[in-house]
């Protein structure tokens, strides 16, 4: 891959969990230097393994020129960090009151025309701007998908002190990483993929509670049914092809009134301790005898395919209308 033009030059990271040293991964792979900061203890021996541990994915998915490991430095001091920084993108724990806090101190050190992008799953933007007292227009939401360095998908949302100025920044450097920057129209808690995912998550609890479906037997009714359609079209494309020639328009008005059957249960079942043990012991029997880190690996070699295979026969899909 060649990297494209942009303003930035200098990246920061904060905080270096799954999420943010999956950003890392992404930026560096993109030929971008990058600072990470993070208070924890092992935070930065921790970081350097991730990063190394998903570098090989992208040797084969692509790397841009000047990509390197040798781009990638700690400091543990959060001003020191951010000072110089074009774009800073938060990952801190998914607390509100601990995300405020942090947006508001690097809104304090970092430059006027710096970028904070939070990478939070549910806060609104809005929230997260309201601790801040030097430039709240360049706080935003822009929420990836994990593993970040290969999913291209980032929600990208503004809150009410929002400038789209920097919104339209912040969606010119995500297409320098090869990523699908969705604007989002309206902040709304979740999101937009979070939201759809957290109702069928919901709608999963209720039939392994039940008794209905295994959760193995739950991940294949998605593997092998809806979610091969799902990878190429979406739900709305899926269902506008069910309805034949007339695609929607037929199919709404044959399955619309199904929506007023009781064929969901859209409010989360009570996590019970005998829910949660059916849950866990069925996620780790379908992984037995597969430990992480080769899990991962199999993961981002289908992701490398996929996408292959989402470019050759869906290549006009877009988003905004921009791409």
């Amino acid at each position: 891959m060649e990297q494209q033009t942009t303003m930035v030059k200098h990246i920061t990271v904060v905080g270096t969990g799954v999420i943010g040293n999956g950003w890392i991964t992404r930026f560096l792979a993109n030929g971008y230097k990058v600072t990470a900061t993070d208070p924890a203890p092992e935070a930065e021996s921790n970081m350097y393994a991730a990063v190394k541990n998903a570098w090989p994915a992208m040797e084969k998915y692509g790397l841009s020129q000047g990509a390197s490991l040798d781009n990638l430095s700690f400091e543990k001091d959060l001003k020191t960090a951010v000072a110089e920084a074009d774009f800073i993108q938060e990952n801190v724990p998914e607390r509100e009151e601990l995300k405020r806090q942090v947006i508001a101190e690097i809104d304090g050190y970092a430059k006027a025309e710096a970028i904070i992008a939070s990478s939070t799953s549910g806060i609104v933007p809005s929230v997260l701007q309201k601790d801040c007292t030097a430039h709240p227009e360049r706080v935003m939401v822009a929420h990836p998908f994990n593993p970040v360095y290969l999913v291209p998908l980032v929600e990208v949302v503004g809150g009410e002190k929002t400038d789209q100025a920097f919104i339209e920044k912040a969606r010119e450097f995500y297409e320098t990483l090869n990523m699908k920057p969705l604007i989002v129209q309206k902040e709304v808690e979740g999101h937009v993929a979070d939201r759809l995912m957290e109702a069928i998550w919901r709608e999963a609890l209720h039939i392994v509670n039940d008794g209905v479906a295994t959760t193995e037997e739950v991940d294949a009714s998605i593997v092998y049914g809806p979610g091969l359609r799902w990878a190429l079209m979406g739900p709305f494309l899926t269902l506008h092809m069910g309805g034949g020639k007339q695609g929607m328009r037929h199919l709404l008005h044959q399955f619309g009134p199904a929506l007023k059957l009781p064929w969901t249960k859209l409010e989360a079942p009570e996590l019970t301790d005998e829910l949660a043990e059916k849950v866990i012991t069925g996620c780790e029997a379908q992984t037995e005898g597969s430990d992480m880190a080769e899990l991962e690996k199999r993961r981002d070699q289908f992701l490398i395919e996929l996408q292959e295979l989402l470019e050759k026969y869906w290549p006009a899909a877009n988003l905004n209308g921009r791409l």
